[in-house]
């Protein structure tokens, strides 16, 4: 399977440098921590090696996105969540911020329906706007710290509060009423 991921994300590369952002943003929040967001992962470490580094900030947003879209949205949206949920939440910010997708697990897996599209949207979106703002990144691990490394920082901080934004935005949505 990961050799099979390697493979179309290799091609995908050749033909679109933007197509490549989002489909390895988005497969960072399909699973937040399973098989995909692995081999988007291994794939923009890889791409480090190789002098590709605008891989890996694509791969990294798409893993910070998720989180922060989440504690957005708990936090701003109160009748869309459970108490606990709405307790929960913050944490998110600082799990999103240090590129810990794993913040999101639980309340993906408690709604996957609503939580896993709208996470998957916006780490898209962010992705999409570190290739169109020629983000790269170094460094293969460290959230928001490894900002002061990359090409553009400033242009990858918007990406990362438009994505989160679109995300918590597109949850808001489709999430149901508490009441």
């Amino acid at each position: 399977l990961n050799n099979g991921l390697t493979n179309l994300l290799s091609s995908l590369g050749n033909s679109s440098r933007l197509l490549l952002s989002i489909v390895l943003a988005a497969m960072m929040a399909i699973d937040m921590g399973g098989p995909f967001n692995k081999a988007a992962y291994v794939f923009g470490t890889a791409a480090i090696a190789d002098g590709n580094t605008w891989i890996m900030a694509a791969v990294m947003i798409g893993g910070m996105v998720p989180p922060i879209a989440i504690a957005l949205s708990t936090s701003l949206y109160k009748r869309k969540w459970s108490a606990q949920e709405i307790k929960s939440g913050p944490v998110n910010y600082l799990m999103g911020l240090c590129f810990i997708t794993e913040g999101a697990i639980p309340y993906a897996a408690s709604d996957p329906i609503r939580v896993i599209p709208s996470c998957m949207v916006g780490s898209a979106v962010a992705g999409a706007l570190t290739s169109l703002f020629n983000v790269s990144c170094p460094a293969p691990h460290g959230g928001i710290f490894t900002f002061v490394v990359c090409d553009h920082p400033l242009l990858y901080f918007v990406a990362l509060a438009v994505g989160s934004i679109v995300g918590a935005l597109m949850l808001t949505m489709l999430k149901k009423n508490q009441d």
